[in-house]
Formats: C-alpha cells, sequence, structure tokens
C-alpha cells in the first residue's frame, strides 16, 4: 500500500498514510456521531456527538498505529529491517525488509499486533469503568467503552488462521517450525488467505442480494482484498525459495551509462534517451559524483513546454532515495529495499565506483530463470548473458 503523506517518525520508524484511510476516519466519525452514540446515549447535542466521534476515530487510529508499531519494534529485535508503517482503508501496514530467521521470531513479530491490540482493549475497558465510578459523562464512557470493543474486534479480526492477515502468519509459523518447510507452511497460510477471502465475497453477495444492507459491499470489498493479498503472498513465498543465495552481481546489469545532470531534459532526450534502449540512467555532478537517477516515468512528468529549461537535476531520483547495493549483497536482502521513488531500480557501487543497475526487469528474469530450471540459487547464479540495462 502506497504512502500519500507522511505523518512523522516513531523510535526511528517512518509513519505514512494512505488517502482511503481518510474516507474511513469519515465513516467512523459519521457512524459514531449519528448512529451508535446518539442511540447509546440519548440527550446530547448534535456538536457533543460530532466531537465525541472525531475525537474516538482519531484515538482508534492511534490504537492501531501502536498494533502496527508492535509488529515494527518486534520485528527489529528479531534483525529484520523495517522501512515504515502506513495507515490506510483496511487498517496498517507494516514494511518489512526480509523474514524471521525463525519460525518462534516469525510467532513473535506476528502475535505482538494483536496482544497490543488486546492491550488497548483492556486499557479502555477500565477507563470506562472508571469513568462510570467516577460519574463523568457518558458520553465518555461510551467512548471509552466503544474504544474497548473495537480493539477487541480488530485483535480478534486479525487472529483469523489465514495469510496476510496476523493469524495466517502465526499459522505459517506454526507450520514451519513443525515441518520445516517455509514455503509449504506459507502456501499452507496464503490458501487459507484465499479461501477467507472467498467466504467474506460469498457472504458480502448474499447480504446484497437479500437487501440486508450496504455493509455487503464493504465485505465483498474487504474479501476481494484478502484474495488478492493472498496470493501475492504466495507468489513472495515462491519468489524469496527462488532467489535465496542469489548474489547481487548474479543479476545486475553492468556498467550502465551515465548522464549528466546539468543539461536541459529536451537535451538528455535527444542525446541519451533515444540514442539508448535503456529506461533508467544515474545522473553525474559537476565533480563526476553521482547524483541521483532519472527513469522514463520520471521523465514523463516534465511538461513539453517545460522541457527546453528544466534541468535533469531538477526532475532525477536522488541519490539519498536511491538504494545502493553491492555485487555481493543478496539479492533478497536488496529487494527489500528497491523503492518507489527510483521506480525499482537500485545502483551497484563497489566503494566509490558505479558498476552495475538492477532494474524490476533483471529481478523476474532471475525468478523466471531459476523457476524453468526447477528453482535454486545455482540455477541463476552465474549466467553469462544479461538482459537490456536499464529495462523497465
Amino acid at each position: 500500500m502506497e504512502e500519500s503523506f507522511r505523518i512523522g517518525r516513531i523510535a526511528g520508524i517512518r509513519v505514512g498514510a494512505n488517502w482511503s484511510l481518510l474516507v474511513v476516519f469519515w465513516l467512523i466519525s459519521w457512524g459514531l456521531a449519528s448512529g451508535r452514540f446518539p442511540v447509546e446515549h440519548p440527550n446530547h447535542s448534535n456538536a457533543s456527538y460530532w466531537t465525541a466521534g472525531v475525537v474516538s476515530a482519531v484515538i482508534f487510529y492511534g490504537a492501531l498505529l501502536a498494533h502496527e508499531l508492535g509488529h515494527a519494534l518486534m520485528a527489529r529485535r528479531q534483525g529484520i529491517p523495517v522501512e515504515g508503517i502506513t495507515l490506510w482503508l483496511f487498517g496498517g501496514v507494516t514494511r518489512m525488509q526480509g523474514e524471521a530467521a525463525s519460525p518462534d521470531g516469525a510467532l513473535r513479530v506476528a502475535l505482538v499486533g494483536p496482544l497490543v491490540s488486546l492491550a488497548a482493549a483492556g486499557f479502555f475497558a477500565i477507563l470506562a469503568l472508571g469513568l462510570d465510578g467516577v460519574g463523568a459523562p457518558e458520553l465518555m464512557g461510551g467512548m471509552a467503552a466503544w474504544l474497548a470493543r473495537i480493539n477487541v474486534i480488530l485483535a480478534v479480526f486479525n487472529l483469523i488462521p489465514a495469510a496476510p492477515l496476523d493469524g495466517g502468519r502465526v499459522l505459517q509459523a506454526f507450520l514451519w517450525r513443525r515441518s520445516g518447510d517455509r514455503l509449504a507452511a506459507s502456501a499452507t497460510a496464503a490458501g487459507a488467505g484465499r479461501a477467507f477471502g472467498y467466504v467474506l465475497i460469498g457472504l458480502g453477495l448474499f447480504q446484497v442480494s437479500s437487501g440486508v444492507g450496504a455493509g455487503g459491499l464493504w465485505l465483498v470489498f474487504l474479501g476481494w482484498f484478502l484474495l488478492m493479498a493472498a496470493r501475492a503472498e504466495q507468489a513472495g513465498a515462491e519468489a524469496r525459495l527462488y532467489l535465496e543465495g542469489v548474489r547481487v552481481a548474479d543479476v545486475m546489469t553492468p556498467e550502465p551509462v551515465v548522464a549528466p545532470g546539468w543539461i536541459t531534459v529536451e537535451a538528455f532526450l535527444e542525446e541519451y534517451l533515444l540514442r539508448n534502449r535503456f529506461s533508467a540512467f544515474p545522473v553525474q555532478q559537476f565533480d563526476g559524483k553521482l547524483g541521483g537517477l532519472i527513469t522514463l516515468n520520471r521523465l514523463k512528468s516534465v511538461p513539453g513546454d517545460r522541457r527546453a529549461t528544466m534541468r535533469v537535476f531538477d526532475v532525477a531520483c536522488p541519490l539519498e532515495d536511491v538504494p545502493l547495493t553491492h555485487p555481493d549483497e543478496m539479492l533478497l536482502d536488496l529487494v527489500g529495499r528497491m523503492s518507489r521513488c527510483a521506480d525499482g531500480r537500485a545502483l551497484v557501487m563497489d566503494g566509490d565506483r558505479l558498476v552495475g543497475i538492477v532494474s524490476p526487469t533483471d529481478v523476474a528474469r532471475a525468478l523466471e530463470v531459476a523457476a524453468l530450471r526447477g528453482g535454486g540459487p545455482a540455477d541463476v547464479g552465474g549466467r553469462s548473458d544479461h538482459p537490456a540495462p536499464g529495462r523497465s
């Protein structure tokens, strides 16, 4: 899930949100202010209900962020680099650059999120009782009670044994520990995720056809998301098997063409892009050092009437946002760091010297070759040919 705007950093972990979060934030606030709170706690003003609804939604997302931070911090304790957290339509996503080295580590990372949600539920339940005991306004107690219930629901739903839910990762860790086969465990968990997705879609369609309510559409959407995510989990597991042991040097395109960053976009198109078959070029500064990476997608963002005045530097992904790697780094470790700014590409450095570039196409070709030959690191490494440099 792509990050639309940055919120900040917590414990060094980048936190952002997708625009879809705003939709659910509005729905939660509206549902509480115009539905639940007026029914459960009548005789308050509309302003009070809307204040309570908005504040409850903000606190809920705070608890959701705590859930994801639990995953992120535990992952770091297990030696897994964490890129960041993104809050979105269906909750939150913790982006990890790798996996736990053992089933026990994977189990800890999976369980900590629901445990945080249950702890939050307990806190809000005690708070609700305390507010009631001291005679606080009943609407405040109602807010705390709703937050307790919603966090229990969040924890229980996430513990359903279906990938990519936390319960699916718990199932995968359990099966991995019992059989010793990580890929088979991942396949079983992903299969459970697909089955659960179909169940939700079926229930949603039944509700819609029965006229029970528009909530069925939400179930269909959620089921479809789980179905797609479960398929992605399975594909990711297979990719990790095929790429295990493969080095960056085995797949990189060597000696990429470097372009000067100080020329205009128009001159770059004429002198570099049209004369080469590449779709990504490292960008050089006046002093000869690398300054970033320019790609076709970034060039497309330049209006035609500005190409004669805008420099390549002004469009390129800056070097600090381009993943840098070494020929001997494991490809699996690099894949998790390949960023959106650089359109999934990475520059390969040997000391201060640029020796290659890795593109998504290079990774995809490595996967295809390994799959055709039956999988395994020996089936990818040491190939004698290379794809066209910088292909997209």
